[in-house]
């Protein structure tokens, strides 16, 4: 997951003698015009490919065809639960198992015609984020690593053991018993092992091999190394395999580009003007943000528009301070969400404007360390992760707000679900080392803003388990900082060269982009 790099290979010998005759795939349905994102490919005992995407849900080609055929969520009411297929995998008598993004994940014992999910209902707050390519099957025994522990079944979901740490799930999901086996909840990578241990795994916290020994289920404490490009590569190329990509399928002897390498220049990247503020998660954890549901992102239309940034992590997981200040708020909010809220000692002051109180805000947790009134310091504890209110995963949801206002109930209020003071945090926290920030703005002809653009071309390989595809600029709720004005940012970028683009209206834009560590990229599409 985290430390796992994006980009996996898949061989194809099998089929390969079923391909037509140029020897390549069809290739996939595009409405989008920007490439089908890959996130996961197999191919069953039968010789059929099977692709698990960002957001398009599972492509199958059979060994027979020259079409490939579409499963979505939205297929019928058996059919999966979520385009966001990360992992997909076959068992000995036909079944296939996909895992998805945040929703669970299914099985289908018919060829992929109807479909049984575990989902928001049978698992409860946690369980659903498969790991990337996280489903492993042996004989009888099906594996299914996730952000909060591992879930078996020998009987095709009848019954489950789910396998978690010592401080364990707040719900077992729908496992009959939980096995406290596992340096830490938070898995990050799972595959097939060798004949003595069902499958190896890695966590935050270390890996190991697990097996079934004499009725028993055992965990054997071992380093066990995520897989990267480099391996898959070797295979890649030894087998005249296919890539899969943000932007589809192509083959090893092919070059390749989701966007033309020739843009017209953006501004080059320059100082940032308020990159105050460190995690809330320290580096020992998981301080990577999800990159599937940033500030002012929708999903692609599947959420309302985000208020903040997402911070992964296990129960219990210390949450940080990330600048000193006055806690304001520290209590249950939305939906019951155990919260904390910070007015900082910092103002900022946009031009021709009078200054601005910053404040943070953690949503979620699991205990709260702090009261109101309380002076804090930066990188000081001041809450545990959980999942409590309105949430599907064990996370910390944080907030910056700029506000015009000492009004505490501007910033948290149960009732209000858009806080009209926050602004994207990827712009306030410092990026991590190597990486910089891209901003900018998507303007129409007449000079507008467009909302909800998807602006594709940078690469993010982590973290793996939430996978980056675009960044979306922001709708109705969301708020630019005070002093970028911009539509987007997203921070953490790797430095390099990018080409970036953007549809407005019918129109493709593109522009060339250079990051550099600790700086902001500044682009505009018109």
């Amino acid at each position: 997951m985290r430390h796992r790099l994006a980009g996996a290979l898949f061989a194809a010998t099998a089929f390969a003698s079923s391909l037509p005759a140029q020897g390549r795939l069809p290739a996939l349905p595009d409405s989008s015009g920007w490439g089908v994102h890959v996130l996961s490919a197999a191919q069953d005992h039968d010789g059929a490919v099977w692709l698990g995407t960002y957001g398009q849900g599972i492509f199958r080609l059979s060994a027979d065809s020259v079409r490939w055929q579409r499963i979505r969520s939205d297929t019928s009411g058996t059919s999966i639960s979520w385009d966001f297929v990360n992992a997909i995998a076959f068992g000995p008598a036909g079944q296939v198992w996909y895992g998805t993004v945040g929703n669970g994940w299914g099985l289908s014992t018919d060829g992929g015609r109807t479909w049984r999910n575990w989902t928001l209902r049978e698992l409860g707050p946690e369980w659903q984020y498969v790991v990337p390519d996280g489903i492993v099957t042996r004989g009888d025994t099906t594996i299914i690593a996730t952000a909060d522990g591992i879930q078996i079944t020998t009987d095709d979901g009848a019954h489950w053991i789910a396998v978690a740490d010592t401080v364990g799930p707040r719900a077992k999901g729908p496992a009959d018993s939980v096995l406290t086996l596992l340096p830490s909840e938070y898995v990050t990578s799972l595959r097939r092992d060798s004949p003595r241990s069902l499958a190896a795994f890695s966590t935050l916290r270390g890996g190991g091999r697990l097996a079934a020994q004499r009725g028993e289920w055992t965990v054997v404490p071992a380093r066990v190394p995520e897989p990267t490009d480099v391996d898959w590569a070797l295979t890649f190329l030894r087998r005249h395999a296919y890539m899969k990509s943000r932007c589809g399928l192509h083959r090893a002897q092919t070059q390749w580009s989701c966007t033309p390498p020739r843009a017209p220049a953006a501004a080059r990247p320059a100082a940032p003007r308020t990159t105050w503020f460190q995690r809330p998660i320290a580096a020992s954890d998981n301080p990577y943000i999800d990159q599937t549901y940033r500030y002012g992102s929708t999903m692609g239309g599947n959420f309302q528009e985000h208020q903040g940034v997402e911070f992964n992590n296990p129960d219990g997981t210390p949450v940080h301070a990330i600048a000193p200040g006055t806690v304001v708020y520290a209590g249950p909010a939305e939906a019951g969400a155990l919260t904390v809220a910070i007015r900082h000692d910092t103002t900022v002051t946009p031009a021709g404007g009078a200054p601005l109180r910053v404040y943070s805000v953690y949503y979620h947790n699991s205990a709260l360390l702090v009261a109101v009134g309380d002076r804090v310091e930066t990188g000081q504890v001041i809450s545990r992760v959980g999942n409590t209110g309105r949430a599907t995963n064990d996370h910390l949801h944080l907030e910056i707000a700029a506000s015009p206002t000492d009004s505490v109930g501007a910033i948290v209020d149960s009732l209000q679900k858009f806080p009209p003071w926050t602004t994207n945090p990827e712009l306030w926290i410092q990026p991590l080392p190597g990486t910089g920030i891209v901003a900018g703005q998507v303007v129409d002809a007449a000079g507008r803003p467009v909302p909800q653009a998807r602006i594709y071309g940078l690469r993010k390989p982590v973290p793996a388990e939430t996978p980056f595809s675009y960044a979306e600029t922001y709708g109705a709720h969301a708020h630019p900082h005070p002093l970028y004005g911009e539509h987007f940012a997203v921070g953490d970028v790797p430095a390099g060269v990018y080409t970036v683009g953007t549809t407005i209206g019918t129109r493709k834009v593109y522009r060339r982009i250079r990051v550099e560590p600790g700086k902001v990229t500044w682009v505009v599409f018109r």
